[in-house]
């Protein structure tokens, strides 16, 4: 499993050859400034959330590559408004099977409108069970209880969660939510990227190793391995 980072909450993870593109949000990134919009390949888009720092490229990137957008209905009937023929709609608890692996819908807590105030749909966060690995996405999320349940039901190899606070949970919430889902191996998103969200990266990386775990906070533009 390759994992890109773009920045902000935006991952390209590759999977049995398949592209799959999270939240991309490139283009009115600051700290994104060197990644070429233009270079972007993806067979897929997953979307959590309307919000325009998850959903900002999207319709760009999939009317370019041909990628399916996927993601919760309202997410589905924005861009089939929007020219984009190629969806996928799902909803919270709802399981597909894709060419690369399985999906699995669930719960975030957070808002979600798009720019001009429509609803959004309910905010998600996508759990995947792949032969490279198994992974839980969360999406801008609060610390819920719901995670307990990903923890006891089912097997992450390796988890995304937010970190920055203000707008979703922040570093101490994060090693609870890694201690809620059973996972020890953490990639950090949705900091820095804006005033309200920037972290101590050492200090960040320091709480979770008193805990075991690990806190992994890739540089934008880079790409890293991982088995599982």
């Amino acid at each position: 499993m390759q994992i890109t980072y773009y920045g902000h909450s935006c991952f390209l993870v590759e999977i049995q050859g398949k592209k799959i593109l999270f939240d991309p949000f490139i283009s009115g990134n600051p700290l994104a400034v060197d990644i070429k919009l233009e270079s972007i390949q993806a067979d897929y888009i997953f979307i959590t959330h309307a919000h325009d720092d998850h959903t900002a490229d999207a319709l760009t990137i999939a009317k370019r590559t041909g990628a399916m957008i996927v993601g919760i209905w309202e997410m589905h009937a924005w861009a089939q408004r929007n020219g984009i023929n190629n969806t996928h709609p799902m909803n919270i608890g709802g399981i597909w099977n894709f060419d690369f692996g399985t999906v699995k819908m669930v719960n975030a807590v957070h808002s979600s409108s798009f720019l001009d105030g429509t609803y959004g749909g309910q905010a998600a966060g996508f759990y995947f069970e792949t032969l490279e690995g198994n992974f839980y996405y969360a999406g801008d999320t609060a610390l819920h209880n719901d995670m307990k349940l990903l923890g006891k039901h089912l097997d992450i190899d390796i988890a995304f969660l937010p970190i920055g606070s203000n707008f979703t949970m922040g570093i101490d919430d994060a090693m609870i939510a890694s201690k809620y889902i059973k996972c020890d191996t953490i990639i950090g998103m949705h900091y820095d990227t804006f005033a309200f969200i920037k972290i101590d990266h050492d200090l960040a990386k320091k709480k979770f190793a008193s805990q075991d775990k690990e806190l992994i906070l890739m540089a934008i533009g880079t790409t890293t391995t991982f088995k599982f």
